[in-house]
């Protein structure tokens, strides 16, 4: 379950920060997780609930907005949403894609106090 020690280093970026503004806690943290990340979001919720005991994020909001997948056709040009890794583009049917969107794992924003 690789999504425990991503939920780690999450309360390691949000001790950091909120050290670095001299705050003693996060009220809330705002993630941006990709579809195509291979994050099961599910998975991560369940480890960030044990990982942030007794840490800055103990009674912190957790949000998690998912950002939908898009490629760009090599062969066309053409952007489109995806769902799998090997969707043809939709204008020329082209398997040669680039994921432009979706794979993401960011913290986006941290309120501390």
């Amino acid at each position: 379950m690789h999504e425990l020690s991503i939920a780690m280093n999450i309360v390691e970026i949000a001790e950091e920060e909120s050290k670095k503004a001299g705050a003693t806690k996060v009220s809330e943290i705002e993630l941006e997780i990709g579809t195509m990340s291979g994050i099961v979001i599910e998975a991560l919720d369940f480890a960030l609930d044990e990982a942030k005991k007794n840490s800055v994020l103990s009674n912190a909001k957790i949000t998690i907005n998912n950002i939908h997948a898009k490629a760009r056709c090599i062969d066309c040009n053409h952007e489109f949403d995806i769902e799998e890794l090997f969707t043809p583009c939709p204008k020329c049917n082209s398997f040669r894609n680039d994921i432009i969107q979706g794979k993401e794992l960011k913290v986006k924003r941290l309120i501390a106090q």
